[in-house]
């Protein structure tokens, strides 16, 4: 199958301004990000930014860069616009490794990439993880996804969701924890840089709702490893420089 990774990077950050050029373990995080992708073997693998600073960082220890506009409200727009510049036809499966996750496993990479050329039907391929306490079924900082019996996704929410009315059954035999990794296939992507947000993505604050209101379909694996830490603030960031660091 045709498949790429791109890793979008964005210098402005609420949290964490300047993120992917801060240092950790002696390296900058997108550094660790593209050493991760290399590492999976795409043949093709792209830094997806709009700031010159990374570009030049990203150059440096020999990554491809595509520069992009700074208007891009989404990750998926970004890469919307990757997809246009490098005229990809539309079957090719573009793998998005987030800029600030140097701790994906490289397995999960090549599973996303598998589901989605496994699942002609959908548009877009993510992945989940069970949910064992009830604390993060409540949490709206974690997403919850329902799928149907053939792996498709039925909502994503802050909620939880599904509710059990009667008890009965443990929780991770049914709760699902969403994962923000995604595998798209490049005709999706063009069609969806065009799509008017919905309700529910603006009530949820969730992209891939856009997605599943406008008729297209997203296939959900179980993870095949659980996920490291991202880097979404300072504490993360002290963590996570551990970790790369052997420490």
């Amino acid at each position: 199958m045709n498949t790429v990774l791109v890793i979008p990077a964005r210098y402005a950050s609420s949290r964490l301004p300047g993120k992917p050029l801060r240092d950790l373990a002696g390296k900058p995080l997108i550094q660790h990000v593209h050493e991760r992708a290399i590492a999976a073997g795409f043949a093709t693998v792209l830094v997806a930014t709009d700031d010159v600073r990374i570009q030049r960082v990203c150059e440096s220890f020999g990554a491809q860069v595509v520069m992009t506009s700074t208007t891009h409200e989404t990750g998926s727009d970004r890469l919307a616009e990757v997809v246009q510049q490098q005229g990809w036809s539309d079957d090719t499966i573009v793998v998005n490794l987030q800029g600030d996750e140097p701790l994906t496993p490289v397995a999960n990479l090549h599973q996303l990439a598998r589901n989605l050329a496994h699942n002609p039907q959908a548009s877009m391929a993510t992945l989940a993880t069970p949910i064992t306490h009830l604390d993060d079924f409540h949490n709206p900082n974690i997403v919850k996804v329902v799928r149907d019996e053939q792996g498709l996704a039925l909502y994503f929410s802050r909620a939880p969701l599904p509710f059990q009315r009667d008890a009965g059954v443990a929780l991770a035999q049914y709760a699902l924890r969403h994962i923000g990794m995604y595998a798209y296939r490049a005709g999706f992507l063009k069609a969806f840089a065009s799509l008017q947000p919905s309700l529910p993505e603006q009530l949820e604050k969730l992209e891939q709702l856009r997605a599943l209101s406008h008729g297209y379909r997203i296939h959900v694996d179980i993870a095949i490893e659980i996920p490291g830490a991202g880097v979404d603030t300072e504490d993360d960031a002290h963590k996570v420089s551990a970790i790369l660091g052997g420490k």
